[in-house]
């Protein structure tokens, strides 16, 4: 019998590429979705399956994990053996303007769904996405699964809130709930407000003459960014393994926003040149004309500088590895966005 996943957050970047992952490993999966006036399936209309289909392996439910009711039901109809809890309000910079939401999303969404498995069928096994935005404001460097949580945003305090309460779950009922501490992972299919899409759009926008200038907040801080179908085959392999636990995912490389910023320009080869300092910093072109700009609005009102990841323990144990740098991820994100802009009318 084929085995069945349930995935919260299956429209997101992550969801879609679990989806994919979960269909090749000849799974069943029962992805949840909200209830929209506008079409929010993009990234898995490739996969998407029609009602009327039969023996159907990709099946969509509407659902929200601010519900308790509709997390409740949807559990208890479709059993799965694994639950995998990539839902949320999940952009940094807007959990300060809508913390309330972002709380009750990310914190109590993790909650409420902990709480069913347990009361439905606690053989469940169940995956909560954690961030290295838990880290926030670093104790130790590089930070791995024993670095204290130092949250510096409303969506870094609910993560961590998620993370414990799937923690105290697993202690208190013997169930199989596992955490994944993933640093930033992108992909072609990345969020549009993210840093490292509006980047590589802008850019490559900006190469062909689509757009005059990209306004940025703060360049300087560093990040450990992988490749997101590297990260959601981790994500299995967390469910995978003998006994539940608690895992850092990441490259164990670091880059500033402007070294980022500086690849995909040497990918693209578009000539860059950066002047100035602070807020007047700004990226010209060989004709001195800015067409990167500094504005402190897009500034945190408490920023994190400073995130590199150790994953030794999932290398060691999982033996999971990253297969892609930088530079492949570069690679996939700027042929994405420029066979986006050879396609517009």
């Amino acid at each position: 019998m084929k085995k069945k996943a349930l995935i919260f957050g299956v429209t997101g970047q992550d969801g879609s590429y679990l989806s994919r992952l979960l269909l090749k490993k000849n799974y069943i999966v029962h992805g949840v979705i909200r209830r929209s006036s506008s079409i929010n399936t993009r990234r898995i209309d490739d996969i998407y399956q029609e009602p009327f289909t039969q023996k159907k392996n990709f099946i969509l439910h509407y659902g929200d994990v601010t519900d308790g009711t509709s997390v409740y039901d949807l559990i208890y109809k479709i059993n799965p053996a694994e639950i995998y809890n990539l839902a949320a309000q999940s952009h940094v910079a807007v959990s300060f303007k809508i913390p309330e939401y972002t709380t009750n999303a990310d914190a109590l969404g993790a909650l409420r769904i902990l709480e069913a498995l347990v009361k439905i069928n606690p053989k469940i096994k169940y995956y909560q996405a954690g961030s290295s935005e838990m880290f926030g404001k670093v104790q130790a460097f590089p930070q791995n699964e024993s670095t204290p949580f130092y949250p510096r945003s409303p969506y870094a305090v609910s993560k961590v809130y998620a993370h414990w309460i799937t923690v105290n779950y697993r202690e208190s009922y013997n169930i199989f709930a596992s955490n994944g501490i993933l640093f930033n992972h992108e992909s072609p299919l990345r969020g549009e407000t993210f840093v490292t899409k509006k980047i590589v759009k802008a850019l490559c926008r900006i190469k062909n003459k689509k757009q005059k200038k990209l306004f940025l907040g703060n360049i300087n801080a560093k990040r450990d960014w992988g490749h997101a179908e590297d990260y959601v085959f981790a994500m299995w392999k967390i469910l995978q393994h003998r006994k539940p636990d608690d895992w850092v995912i990441s490259t164990g490389k670091q880059y500033s926003v402007k070294q980022f910023i500086n690849l995909v320009a040497k990918k693209i080869q578009l000539k860059i040149f950066w002047k100035g300092k602070g807020l007047n910093e700004k990226a010209y072109s060989e004709k001195n004309e800015p067409f990167i700009e500094i504005k402190k609005i897009y500034f945190r009102p408490a920023e994190v500088d400073n995130l590199r990841g150790n994953s030794q323990k999932a290398r060691k144990i999982l033996k999971w590895k990253p297969k892609k740098n930088i530079n492949d991820l570069i690679h996939d994100m700027t042929e994405y966005e420029l066979n986006e802009i050879s396609n517009e009318k």
